[in-house]
């Protein structure tokens, strides 16, 4: 029996909270580990209270949709919620981090963003590299996602 890698048990579970999200557009989830422990989890989706895009649609400007809060913005806000720090964590995400989700983890002190699909953004990894914020896309040995 071969174990999963700590990537790929982290990526399988990000993939796995993903399953969650309310958008019918792109399902993406996200986790924030610290030492080897999952602090939260959070999935792409219409602010808490409110509709979701499965319900009345997506609000679209441009080729975004403007109903959804983030899988990542969601993970950094759960810890805020129950006061959990983000200092020093890494962030699993089935997706490459927009430039506001880069700028958020930047400053709630995530050091380690690992990605499963582009979503390529220079702007984006120029921030994260700047901030000396580690973006590495996953890759599991022997499959493509």
């Amino acid at each position: 029996m071969e174990r999963p890698s700590w990537d790929e048990y982290f990526m399988s579970i990000a993939f796995e909270v993903a399953k969650r999200s309310t958008c019918p557009r792109l399902q993406v989830g996200a986790i924030l580990v610290r030492d080897r422990r999952i602090l939260t989890t959070g999935y792409n989706g219409a602010p808490a209270g409110t509709k979701h895009c499965t319900e009345v649609g997506c609000k679209m400007v441009g080729e975004h949709c403007i109903r959804t809060v983030h899988a990542e913005q969601n993970a950094i806000i759960q810890a805020a919620l129950h006061g959990i720090s983000t200092e020093g964590s890494a962030m699993y995400s089935t997706h490459e981090p927009c430039q506001l989700c880069c700028k958020i983890a930047i400053n709630a002190g995530v050091k380690r963003i690992v990605y499963g699909k582009d979503y390529p953004d220079e702007f984006a990894r120029q921030l994260l590299a700047e901030a000396g914020v580690a973006l590495v896309k996953f890759e599991k040995k022997g499959e493509e996602r």
